[in-house]
Parts: C-alpha cells; structure tokens; sequence
C-alpha cells in the first residue's frame, strides 16, 4: 500500500467530497457572517462572538485542508482487484470466535472505519491480522482488550 494513499469506498469518497463542498460554501459563509456582525460591534480585544467566530474558523480551515489534503490522494478500494477468496481492502469477511456467533465485518480505509457498523479499517488489529488472510484460516489478533482467535469462513 503506497504512504500518505486515502483508502475509500465510491460511498465514502462521495460523503467527503460532499462535505468539503458543505465546508467550502455554506459552512464559511455562515462563519463569514458571524465575523462581520462580531466586527461590527466595535472593540475586538474584549469581544466574545469575535474570539469564537476566528476559533471556528480555524478549525473549519482545518477541516478544509485535511479533506483536501485526504482526497487528493484517494484509491477507491471498490476498483481494488483482489484474488478470490483473500480477505483484501473492500472485502466483506465472515469469521467466527470459538463458541460465538460468526460476525460479518467490511474491511474499508481508516477514515471510514465504524466497527459498531461492521465496518473495520484495514489498519486495526482485527483488519491487519485479516488482511491476505484466505478462507478456512485461521487468525489471532491482538487487541486492547487482548488476543483474540478466529477463523475465516466466508469472503466476498
């Protein structure tokens, strides 16, 4: 995988792209505003709506720059070609705990990992412990609540 590279689905790419469009528009004119009328009160040195209108602005322009800086080097993990059958970026993956129910998890990039939602970044310990790994393997993984074993028994 190449450094600096932002791993995304078609989905995810989409979502941030549209939230930069949000930031870039409505986002900072909506600052803009709240700057002028802050501004428009007079004294700056003691003024409240001032002081937090620049400190949301510097954290909007942050944003800004981290989306912009996230999307001008997107793989879209859906066009990943991957080997049939080998858990990949994109991939969904069926594994079972000894004793558990079996769990379906989406190996996707780490801005959009939500593991409440079955969606698990090829960076964590369960996604890197998973990643190449073939069906009917067998995987440990370490994690902060401590090893956990499993096996693979479905990719799609």
């Amino acid at each position: 995988m190449a450094p600096n590279t932002t791993y995304l689905t078609a989905e995810g790419a989409k979502k941030l792209q549209e939230e930069l469009a949000e930031l870039k528009g409505v986002k900072r004119e909506e600052i803009m505003e709240r700057l002028r009328f802050a501004i428009s009160q007079g004294d700056l040195s003691e003024n409240a709506d001032y002081s937090s209108a620049k400190e949301d602005q510097a954290f909007l322009e942050g944003r800004i720059l981290e989306l912009e800086s996230l999307l001008s080097n997107v793989k879209i993990i859906d066009n990943i070609k991957a080997e049939s059958g080998v858990v990949n970026i994109g991939s969904t993956v069926i594994i079972q705990e000894e004793d558990f129910e079996p769990e379906e998890y989406r190996i996707v990039g780490s801005q959009e990992a939500d593991p409440a939602n079955g969606l698990i970044s090829f960076e964590s310990p369960i996604g890197s412990a998973l990643y190449q790994k073939k069906v009917g393997d067998v995987v440990q993984a370490e994690t902060p609540t401590g090893n956990i074993t499993f096996k693979i028994l479905k990719v799609k």
